[in-house]
């Protein structure tokens, strides 16, 4: 009898004087003091689970972003969203209309307090946005204006890689960055490069001729044009056997979801935390993902043995080591004793997406250049 009224104590809370079952479904709301004030929409549905829900940030945007897990356990209430590196811990009022708690997505995390919503004070979700217009499949865009400035903030990496409408801009990217984002390549299948390969960092601005958003080939013909034209890159296609990494779908099959996104490009990046590196794809093939893991990441080329073609959303969390990210692997925030480190990346994507990535040699494909010449500016 008194282990029946422990649980039935775990599982209801004391409401008007009435023990009542607590459901989380519906639309909770609260607003978040971040660099600007951002409202939050929670929105919680049952499943075989127990608990699903997406999260809107109404104020950049109707998109939502499915959370990765919800849970409530006695009062506690946690709920994570690996995509953006965030997630929310917080305790459930005794009138099952409240939470007050802390928003992490970084090192400081922020107060943000959820309330059940009504009909009377419910804010409204924006309408999505109409998917982009897409530039035409057969375009073979150009940049009809670049930039090119000296970057001499002294990192080590390509900082950032966008497209914005017409616009792209790329942060402390080098020569090597360049080549390896536009021909798919990891930066030891460049060969006869001038040591100043990848020390020299710039920082470019471009638009593009032709309207739509690009997919990811044409983003790589302008980046192929912007070298041939301000770099004078030539080069020739050879063949080496180089030490690479194969990656392959595990024995009990990949546990990938299906992307919830719209548009023609991936966005990837990744974020630091006390346990290690989160590093978050959203509507990215897999394609993308090796090309990330082996131009930022890893220090050998990385050829997809998968067979998967779709596009896909997927974090996976890892403890990186002193041979990735060249050697210069992003500070982490201090850990504490209670500090539970993520696994390395092999046994991260085994375990978390059910991906293997194996050590092999094999035949790939090399640029080896013939002529090069550092960029002017304009």
């Amino acid at each position: 009898m008194k282990k029946l009224l422990l649980s039935l104590i775990a599982v209801f809370t004391l409401s008007g004087g009435f023990l009542r079952a607590q459901d989380l479904t519906g639309n909770w709301q609260g607003t978040l003091e971040a660099e600007k004030v951002l409202r939050i929409i929670l929105s919680i549905a049952k499943d075989d689970k127990g608990y699903s829900a997406k999260m809107y940030s109404i104020d950049q945007g109707a998109r939502p972003i499915s959370a990765t897990s919800v849970t409530l356990t006695g009062t506690a209430f946690k709920y994570a969203v690996d995509m953006i590196g965030g997630n929310y811990q917080g305790t459930l009022s005794a009138d099952g209309n409240s939470i007050v708690g802390t928003w992490s997505q970084g090192p400081k995390p922020l107060p943000l307090t959820l309330v059940r919503a009504t009909k009377e004070t419910a804010w409204e979700i924006p309408a999505p946005p109409p998917p982009p217009k897409l530039m035409a499949a057969d375009s073979n865009p150009s940049f009809e204006v670049a930039t090119i400035k000296p970057n001499t903030s002294g990192a080590h990496q390509m900082q950032q890689l966008t497209v914005n409408g017409r616009n792209f801009r790329t942060r402390n990217s080098s020569l090597g960055d360049l080549i390896t984002f536009a021909y798919q390549i990891q930066i030891k299948q460049i060969v006869g490069a001038p040591e100043w390969l990848d020390t020299d960092r710039y920082d470019i601005e471009a638009t593009q001729d032709t309207e739509g958003a690009p997919n990811p080939q044409q983003v790589r013909t302008m980046i192929q044009k912007l070298l041939t034209e301000r770099f004078k890159l030539k080069f020739h296609h050879d063949k080496r056997d180089l030490a690479a990494y194969i990656l392959s779908v595990g024995k009990g099959g990949a546990k990938l979801k299906p992307t919830e996104m719209a548009g023609p490009l991936p966005g990837i990046g990744f974020r630091p935390s006390a346990e290690g590196v989160s590093l978050g794809v959203r509507n990215g093939a897999i394609g993308d993902f090796t090309g990330f893991l082996q131009t930022l990441i890893l220090d050998r080329p990385v050829v997809d043995q998968t067979g998967l073609k779709e596009r896909f959303d997927f974090t996976v969390k890892f403890m990186p080591d002193d041979s990735q990210f060249s050697g210069h692997p992003p500070t982490l925030p201090a850990s504490t004793e209670a500090t539970n480190a993520f696994p390395n990346l092999f046994t991260a994507l085994q375990d978390q997406l059910g991906l293997k990535l194996e050590s092999a040699k094999t035949p790939v494909e090399v640029v080896a250049i013939d002529h090069v010449e550092k960029p002017s500016e304009n």
